[in-house]
């Protein structure tokens, strides 16, 4: 038997996701339709079709997490656990942007471990008391998922770190990747437990469960699913750098909204989408989209934001005003700045205390009054990075209180233990100052809260000066993602220690004015902006991106992270070669229109002369007499009519069908209403222009147009070259017959009123008119030129050039959004399509002696 151990890479390969540790018996399945499944098939990759009627009526949300919202402690007596809610956990407020009759689940990982033999009792208490289901993942695991691949690959690399040495972050190590899609796998398992595929949504968190959609969208096609990432999105050039970026990308699109603090994440995430998996976004009232396999994957930007309600609670609590009079008593006649900071590398607390240091020496008048306190919360990783920045911080404020001491005055006061939520609002209530000097954050809403603290319960004035809490000031590194929201702050560059500096001394000296004005429009945002309303904007999102997803027909194609759910118009379907040669039997006079590049060829061949198969079966379509058969493609006439000089009864239409040829006996005719090229020399040196400025680009000069192609310069650059251009050629050809279009990586400048649906429209007509209307039409293309052809086998059938009852094969190469009616996998198909319909085609009429056929 194969082993089932996680360094197996062949289960990785295979898309059969191994779970490391032992098996365990799972919790009941909320059930879709009657019966009873005691057992679920894990590595089964086939998709649960959700056709059934759900039990369940009302919605549900399923909210995925590295850890629970609840706290959990041993009992005194050591006999089993006691569990409780954590109330500074954002999940657990979640809810309160939710419908009041919409049931909430959360899955996660518990802060403590329990024994193997406990787990299934502590599972059934925290589902039956908080509607918890809790995922163990064993120890070997939890160690490489969260301190190796969380916390020593995905973190710093979110904040632009990069493991330049041995010595400064760890090397990407394999084991700990396998060690993250297993618990991200255990994590898919906890979900298909309890989830109700119809009816419920899940909203999974955070860098630690990226790969997660691609488990559950291998289960449910159409399950309805958003993500949220609540650290940074680093820029292309860094994310890049991370050996499993293509598979970490392709599990993300696998949700149905990706969520991002601000436009900078997203906007870096689009762009690594683009270089990395060639996808583009479009905006669209308002909203932004990425086209994957025929479904659109929504970009949410929005901040998240503070419950108010728990910050208005604390403030009432008789502790902290008791607090807040002892921190005044204690720092009486002083400028207190403030600094709340978990302890990690990125948190830029050696340089706000360098920028302080600066301060005192530039502005002597604060020495003896200004005051920084400093709250490091407890760190959440380890390793040597963490530990040379504790000792660089401690060394700077033993340096700095040395420096400037007074009698009864340090300049930095140093609090290095956990801080209660009500301890924590006394601070920033005597604070005229909260600064965040972060290199890099995700969100940080401690600026929120001291905004919220200083504004105080209206209503409810407390011992302090109530005037006096109305008014606050902000420091902010402008590298959060809370700062674009705070347009009142001063907003700094941390590494920049003089700016930084300056920028303390200006905010404690500012006329009281004018930071009531900014204290009153930071309010307003905050309080306006809490977190209901980010999670109430974020789900009515997700409702409006999923809305579709029972009307459309999906299904699930590729192995490992390379699987993603294809979704298609229900009336799109394949092409059945036994339908399609049973009309061609019947059918009397038939028009044959085939695309070359992509379709006849395949689009990667070097080599693009058609084949001798290819030729022949193309001869004996044209050789039946109910056969009108055209290759339409935008290549040259040149190139087309040497290739097919063998196929005596084929017509072409070139370039388009700007150039007509119906056999090789006619001559070419130009189907162009203008036949004077002179914009050619205006519009060249346009082209030739970006050329020489867009590296990988290049010009294809034809008869009848111009094209600029940009396919191998940067992706970024070149599309946005590629715009630039199209605004400049309009511009310039303004009064000449053509038109500039932008395509795939092209920029094309051809005549007016050519394209292949007018060459399609042209042969109907012609047919009809020679009283051959055609009864079969088969129409196959792979680009966006052949929709053209497409749209017009409508509009010919509504127009009468076509009857109603014309048996119509519009069809595209490729499981893709089309115009077209009918698909096929690639150009072997296609070919063998075209063979059997030459199989069943007439023969040729029989020739006598003098050559005459009878």
């Amino acid at each position: 038997m194969m082993s089932r151990s996680y360094t197996n890479l062949l289960d990785l390969a295979s898309g059969n996701f191994p779970v490391m540790g032992r098996e365990r018996r799972r919790l009941p399945r909320v059930m879709t339709v009657p019966g009873v499944i005691s057992e679920l098939d894990d590595d089964q990759a086939n998709s649960v079709s959700s056709e059934a009627p759900s039990s369940v009526v009302a919605d549900r949300v399923i909210i995925v997490a590295n850890q629970l919202p609840v706290k959990a402690k041993r009992r005194p007596d050591n006999k089993g656990w006691s569990f409780s809610w954590d109330e500074d956990s954002l999940l657990l407020h979640i809810k309160d942007g939710f419908p009041d009759d919409m049931e909430v689940i959360y899955v996660g990982s518990l802060r403590v471990e329990v024994d193997s033999s406990e787990q299934d009792d502590v599972a059934q208490l925290l589902l039956d008391r908080f509607k918890c289901v809790p995922a163990f993942l064993p120890p070997d695991i939890l160690s490489k998922y969260y301190h190796g691949f969380c916390k020593q690959h995905l973190w710093p690399l979110f904040h632009y770190m990069l493991p330049f040495s041995a010595s400064h972050g760890n090397r990407y190590d394999r084991s700990s990747w396998e060690a993250y899609v297993a618990a991200n796998k255990i994590f898919s398992q906890k979900v298909i437990e309890v989830i109700n595929p119809d009816d419920d949504y899940v909203w999974i968190h955070d860098y630690h469960l990226m790969v997660l959609p691609t488990f559950l969208r291998r289960r449910f096609n159409r399950l309805r699913m958003g993500f949220f990432l609540h650290s940074p999105f680093p820029s292309s050039e860094i994310y890049r750098t991370l050996p499993v970026r293509e598979e970490i990308l392709k599990a993300l699109l696998n949700s149905d909204l990706i969520g991002f603090h601000t436009f900078d994440y997203a906007r870096h995430f689009l762009s690594c989408c683009s270089r990395i998996l060639g996808l583009e976004y479009q905006s669209k009232r308002g909203y932004i989209g990425v086209e994957y396999y025929g479904r659109t994957v929504g970009i949410k930007i929005m901040p998240v934001g503070i419950h108010m309600g728990q910050i208005e609670s604390v403030l009432k609590h008789a502790d902290k005003d008791w607090i807040v009079g002892e921190l005044q008593q204690q720092f009486e006649g002083k400028t207190v700045l403030l600094g709340v900071d978990d302890t990690d590398v990125f948190k830029g607390v050696d340089l706000k205390l360098l920028a302080m240091e600066q301060m005192l020496k530039q502005h002597p008048k604060w020495q003896g009054r200004a005051v920084l306190i400093q709250i490091a919360n407890p760190a959440r990783g380890k390793g040597k990075d963490l530990e040379e920045i504790q000792a660089e911080i401690e060394a700077s404020c033993n340096r700095i209180n040395e420096t400037f001491r007074q009698p009864g005055y340090e300049p930095i006061v140093f609090i290095n233990r956990p801080v209660s939520l009500s301890e924590r609002a006394a601070y920033y209530t005597i604070a005229e100052c909260v600064v965040v000097t972060a290199v890099r954050d995700g969100m940080n809403l401690t600026p929120y809260e001291y905004i919220v603290c200083r504004q105080g319960i209206p209503g409810n004035e407390s011992t302090t000066d109530s005037n006096s809490s109305k008014k606050s000031m902000l420091v902010v590194s402008e590298f959060i993602g809370c700062s674009p929201s705070l347009s009142g702050a001063i907003r700094v560059n941390p590494w920049n220690i003089e700016t930084t500096a300056e920028a303390l001394n200006e905010a404690i000296s500012m006329a009281d004015a004018e930071k009531q004005l900014r204290h009153e429009k930071h309010y307003k945002y905050v309080s306006t902006h809490d977190v209901a309303y980010w999670s109430r904007s974020f789900f009515q999102d997700l409702e409006r991106t999923c809305k579709d997803h029972f009307k459309r027909r999906c299904w699930g194609i590729g192995l490992s992270f390379g699987f993603r759910v294809v979704a298609l118009d229900p009336n799109f379907r394949k092409l059945s070669i036994d339908a399609i040669v049973s009309a061609y039997s019947k059918a009397k006079n038939r028009a044959i229109l085939l695309d070359y590049d992509g379709t006849v060829m395949p689009q990667a061949s070097i080599n693009k002369h058609p084949s001798q198969e290819v030729i022949s079966i193309i001869n004996r379509l044209c050789d039946d007499v109910k056969n009108t058969v055209f290759v339409v493609s935008g290549r040259g006439k040149d190139s087309l009519g040497k290739w097919f000089s063998p196929c005596k009864k084929l017509g072409i239409a070139a370039e388009h069908g700007y150039f007509i040829r119906r056999s090789t006996d006619e001559e070419w005719e130009t189907c162009g209403q203008n036949t004077d090229f002179g914009w050619m020399h205006m519009a060249e040196p346009v082209m030739k222009l970006y050329t020489e400025s867009t590296d990988g680009s290049y010009i294809e000069v034809k008869e009848s147009a111009l094209v600029w192609h940009h396919q191998d310069a940067d992706p970024g650059f070149g599309s946005s070259q590629a715009k630039e251009m199209l605004d400049h050629l309009e511009s310039v050809l303004a009064n000449e017959p053509v038109t500039a279009k932008s395509g795939q990586f092209i920029v094309e400048v051809k005549p007016q009123g050519v394209n292949k649906g007018l060459v399609a429209e042209k042969i109907f007509t012609s047919m009809a008119e020679n009283g051959r209307q055609a009864d079969f039409v088969l129409c196959i293309g792979d680009d966006r030129s052949d929709e053209d052809m497409f749209e017009k086998i409508g509009n010919a059938i509504n127009g009468g050039v076509l009857s109603f009852n014309t048996s119509v094969f519009a069809c595209t190469v490729g499981q893709k959004p089309s115009k077209a009616k009918y698909y096929v996998d690639d150009t072997t198909e296609v070919i063998n399509m075209l063979q059997f319909l030459a199989d069943a085609s007439d023969p040729p009429p029989a020739e006598d002696a003098s050559g005459i056929p009878h």
